[in-house]
């Protein structure tokens, strides 16, 4: 995970990867070793999502309340924490108020 909210030495991707009418809008970088990770915002909403890959999802800022598979109950996430999410899976997110920002750190 990162250590601050900076990430050096990255290519972004120009083009957002916009979901959900623009609830959720991140950009793909790719750090100097070729890792892929994203960033973004999700706006006040309730959202599900699917994976791919394993993911763990990092709050840089604001908070949010997440569903993992498996689980029947809601998990608050703040600025500092994270959660993972395993590949070929999906998770409900809620965010209320102050938009959440992540870093997606993908496999």
């Amino acid at each position: 995970m990162s250590e601050n909210k900076r990430l050096e030495g990255v290519s972004v991707d120009a083009a957002a990867n916009v979901y959900f009418d623009g609830k959720c809008v991140s950009h793909t970088v790719t750090l100097a070793d070729g890792t892929r990770k994203s960033v973004g915002v999700v706006l006040p909403s309730r959202l599900s999502f699917g994976t791919g890959a394993p993911e763990i999802m990092e709050c840089v800022a604001g908070a949010c309340r997440v569903k993992l598979p498996g689980s029947a109950d809601w998990q608050v996430i703040s600025a500092g924490e994270s959660f993972s999410v395993p590949g070929n899976a999906s998770f409900d997110i809620e965010v209320e108020g102050a938009p959440f920002h992540y870093i997606c750190h993908f496999g």
